[in-house]
């Protein structure tokens, strides 16, 4: 799940991503007046309801605005499948030094075991 378009063309470039996408049309923002209703999440939550879908990854900015959408539609998707969301980090070639708290801590939240 992706907010637009050009998110869905990001993770297209990967070539990482080998499923289905569903663009809800933005991110849920009250101090924009943009609600849950002006988006796409109750055809998300339909679809996901009847078809068989192992995972919904949520795949949406790290901000605000990001983080209050995945928690609501990850609550709405709980009860019919796995909800996962991406990992958020250092860009490649950054330098630690130079990285904000929130970043670090998304960093190491997002850890996985070295192969």
């Amino acid at each position: 799940m992706v907010a637009d378009s050009r998110d869905l063309l990001a993770l297209e470039r990967t070539r990482e991503f080998n499923g289905r996408y569903h663009v809800l049309g933005g991110l849920i923002s009250p101090m924009d007046g943009i609600g849950p209703d002006l988006l796409q999440i109750s055809s998300l939550v339909k679809r996901v309801a009847a078809d068989d879908v192992e995972e919904v990854i949520l795949a949406l900015t790290p901000s605000v605005e990001g983080d209050t959408t995945s928690l609501y539609v990850a609550r709405l998707l709980k009860p019919f499948t796995r909800v996962s969301r991406i990992a958020y980090g250092l860009p490649v070639g950054s330098e630690l030094e130079y990285a904000d708290d929130v970043t670090l801590s998304r960093a190491l939240e997002g850890r996985r075991d070295v192969d």
